[in-house]
């Protein structure tokens, strides 16, 4: 067993999303799995996500389908779509932060270490309170573009950072490669039945 210990991943989707588009790759997200699940005992894997609410068909609703019955805890949030009033420009309001950090909280007891999967700096605070109860906390974004992704003070609180770019030949998606429906219905091997509790997630 890897010294890490029991392990969660906390993935803040749209972020983790717009880091791997800028470094020009999209996620596996079997391969990142069995990426994590490789350096401990994964106890759960949590993939947090906005909807748009009244939005007929939404470009994510099959990868958050085909995540749910892959070994993932998916947490949606119904979110509105507006127009900036100064801006003129189709805007969305709507948040993953808090209920992310508040089961991260959680299941601080239960683990040992937590991977978040987020550069964004208000999670620096989560971070600092994961710290104080004795987890780990590494930190997967991107320091290789231009801004870089990762907020400085977030990956300075982290005990360990990985750039996302280091990743990219373990969890890259092959670019034809894209979940079918018989990948859909196989859960995967290495997650105990019942390891998941739907009750987690939120409609």
């Amino acid at each position: 067993m890897s010294s890490f210990g029991k392990i969660a991943l906390f993935i803040d989707g749209s972020n983790l999303y717009a880091t791997s588009k800028a470094l020009g790759f999209d996620i596996d997200y079997r391969r990142l799995l069995s990426e994590f699940q490789g350096r401990g005992t994964l106890l759960r894997a949590f993939y947090y996500t906005t909807v748009i609410e009244d939005q007929e068909f939404s470009s994510i609703r099959p990868l958050i389908d085909w995540l749910d019955y892959n070994g993932y805890t998916v947490v949606t949030k119904l979110t509105k779509e507006f127009v900036d009033a100064t801006t003129g420009r189709r805007k969305v309001r709507g948040s993953m932060d808090v209920d992310l950090a508040v089961s991260a909280m959680e299941l601080a007891e239960h683990v040992d270490q937590i991977v978040l999967f987020s550069g964004d700096g208000d999670f620096r605070s989560l971070v600092e309170a994961l710290q104080r109860r004795g987890v780990r906390v590494t930190v997967v974004s991107t320091l290789s573009t231009q801004p870089p992704m990762v907020a400085d003070d977030l990956r300075r609180q982290a005990d360990v950072f990985i750039d996302l770019a280091d990743l990219k030949l373990k969890v890259a998606r092959d670019p034809v490669d894209r979940p079918g429906s018989r990948e859909v219905r196989q859960p995967p091997q290495f997650l105990a039945r019942g390891s998941i509790n739907r009750s987690d997630r939120v409609e």
